[in-house]
């Protein structure tokens, strides 16, 4: 039984994903209504649906993501809470995806699935329940978009999957916007919103370049060579590369935009500390632009944004500053 006074209706967005999967070996099969209906306890509040794909998430394209998002947007605006369903591969990334562009006051709520709907504990039911409390509570207004998982409330701008297979699949490394108990949703935080992007399209090549012991960037002209859009760097540390990966990265932000992140899930890009070849200090005199508390998969989302919607490069540069931590 949801506990929180339902203060409006709630939209139910089904895209597939492990939560709408079912049979021996899973496959998408329960769409939106199916989904709703599994749930007993989901009674007080008015819920509608829609079904605009059903697809592993691994199968989402930037294009599905985009619609996916545009469609979640749409219904909040209209007054709705959102609640969308989608395969947890690549829900940090549509999530995220979806908080870039949104503006809005009302919740929208992702959630998802680690076990198929015919699997002994399946956690999909309890996952739509806690999504659809928080989706029409008032208390998570102006939170912007959220993902809703194994009873933890997370901001979408933050979130990692952190576990392949087990059911609290999902962690935010600088902690949890609140809980879902008893029915009861408890905010613990409010993290600042960032400003909306609003891209046309996401059809550009932006790819993702980790560094590793002993990475030189080897691969980087031959990314340059065809229709790149941008790279995602992804530094040692608090923002360093081995010196050669670092030339090339330089050399490349002087073509397309390059975006530095950390590989610590908790992290950021330093000042001033370091002073050996290769550390904060030549990467901040580079024209790479920092944005060290974003993931790279959330960094790349972002950038693809910006590309979308035409930003200039100095336009890049200011989005990505208010995540240079």
């Amino acid at each position: 039984m949801i506990v929180d006074e339902a203060v409006r209706t709630v939209r139910v967005i089904a895209s597939g994903g492990t939560i709408a999967m079912a049979g021996r070996h899973a496959v998408p099969t329960l769409d939106a209504d199916q989904l709703v209906g599994e749930i007993s306890a989901l009674t007080g509040i008015e819920v509608r649906t829609d079904n605009p794909m059903s697809l592993p998430g691994s199968h989402l394209s930037l294009s599905d993501a985009l619609s996916l998002a545009q469609l979640a947007i749409a219904a909040a605006e209209s007054g709705e809470g959102v609640v969308v369903t989608q395969g947890t591969d690549t829900l940090e990334e549509v999530a995220f995806l979806c908080d870039v562009l949104y503006g809005g006051r009302l919740p929208i709520v992702f959630t998802g699935a680690m076990r198929p709907a015919t699997t002994l504990g399946s956690d999909g039911p309890a996952n739509i329940l806690d999504a659809v409390t928080v989706a029409s509570s008032a208390k998570a207004d102006d939170l912007g978009v959220l993902v809703s998982f194994a009873g933890r409330i997370h901001a979408a701008r933050s979130i990692r999957k952190v576990d392949s297979v087990g059911l609290v699949a999902f962690s935010s490394p600088y902690g949890e916007v609140g809980r879902v108990v008893e029915g009861r949703v408890a905010i613990e935080q409010r993290p600042p919103r960032r400003p909306s992007i609003t891209p046309e399209r996401l059809e550009h090549r932006v790819e993702i370049v980790s560094s590793g012991l002993g990475s030189d960037g080897a691969m980087i002209g031959t990314l340059l060579g065809g229709e790149l859009g941008g790279l995602i760097a992804v530094a040692l540390g608090a923002g360093h590369f081995p010196p050669r990966l670092l030339q090339q990265l330089s050399i490349a932000a002087e073509r397309v935009p390059v975006i530095a992140t950390v590989r610590p899930e908790r992290g950021a890009i330093l000042h001033d500390t370091y002073g050996f070849a290769g550390s904060e200090r030549d990467l901040r005199r580079t024209p790479i632009i920092p944005a060290g508390l974003l993931s790279p998969a959330a960094a790349r989302i972002k950038l693809l944004a910006c590309l979308g919607a035409g930003l200039s490069g100095a336009e890049i540069r200011e989005a990505f500053a208010v995540d240079d931590g």
